[in-house]
C-alpha cells in the first residue's frame, strides 16, 4: 500500500483496525439521509420582546 487514503496520525493501527474503520465510514456515508421536516410546529415565537411593544394596551383589547 504505497498511496494510502487513510493515515493513522497517532498510535499504531493494524491493517484490520484500518479496514474496520474504513468499513464503518463507508457504511455511514452510504446511508440515506433522514428527511428534514418542512415545518416544525409554530410559525411565530411563543414569547415577545417587550421593548418592541407599544407602551399602553387598553384593558378591553385582546392583545
Amino acid at each position: 500500500m504505497t498511496n494510502a487514503d487513510i493515515r493513522v496520525e497517532k498510535g499504531h493501527a493494524g491493517p484490520e483496525e484500518v479496514a474496520a474503520i474504513t468499513a464503518i465510514l463507508l457504511a455511514r456515508a452510504a446511508r440515506p439521509s433522514e428527511p428534514t421536516p418542512a415545518h416544525r410546529g409554530r410559525l411565530k415565537a411563543g414569547w415577545r420582546r417587550l421593548e418592541r411593544e407599544g407602551g399602553f394596551r387598553a384593558p378591553h383589547s385582546w392583545r
